[in-house]
């Protein structure tokens, strides 16, 4: 026998999502700060990103996504590499300073060059530096997966930096303030 659908059971049409809309609730989610540095010499970048996640153990591999007119997707491309360098709770100035489309240049941070040719952040609080395995178009951004070939906690005992509801800040942090939209 089966069964009649009732009114909850129904689909409803899909209604268009809005993207002011969707950014907000998305911004629920607490995620780390990172900055993702790739290219080398004169050309070497960096941009913050918090679109980051570990993908599979083994093989070790993690992914991040940047938008398509991101001034870093060619570097990355053409490097064939990139850097994840995760940022500790007193580094949201360096996070605000590579957020920009106008951002600080390496030349202007202590940095080093890991095993696989791309900068790594000197007071990051962790990093990942990987082999560009793929990439795949996914919307209005390229999701890049790579191959992790080196990795480090130099400072292991700090807080990280993490972003909620619009905002940067580190653990230590007192709450902000009520959401606008959502806490009326």
């Amino acid at each position: 026998m089966t069964a009649t659908p009732t009114n909850t059971q129904r689909p409803r049409p899909p209604v268009p999502i809005d993207g002011k809309t969707l950014r907000s609730v998305c911004g629920l989610f607490v995620t780390g700060v990172t900055v993702i540095t790739s290219g080398g010499g004169e050309r070497a970048a960096g941009t913050t990103v918090n679109s980051f996640t570990s993908v599979s153990l083994d093989p070790p591999l993690v992914l991040f996504c940047l938008h398509q007119a991101s001034r870093l997707r060619a570097l990355v491309e053409e490097s064939g590499a990139y850097t994840v360098n995760f940022l500790a709770g007193r580094q949201e100035p360096l996070a605000w300073a590579f957020a920009g489309r106008h951002t600080a240049t390496l030349q202007d941070v202590e940095h080093r060059y890991s095993a696989v040719g791309v900068p790594v952040l000197s007071q990051a609080m962790a990093f990942l530096s990987c082999r560009l395995v793929n990439a795949f178009e996914g919307g209005d951004h390229t999701i890049f997966v790579g191959e992790v070939a080196e990795l480090g906690v130099p400072r292991a005992d700090t807080e990280p930096l993490i972003f909620f509801r619009g905002s940067m800040g580190s653990l230590e942090d007192e709450p902000r303030g009520p959401h606008p939209m959502f806490d009326s």
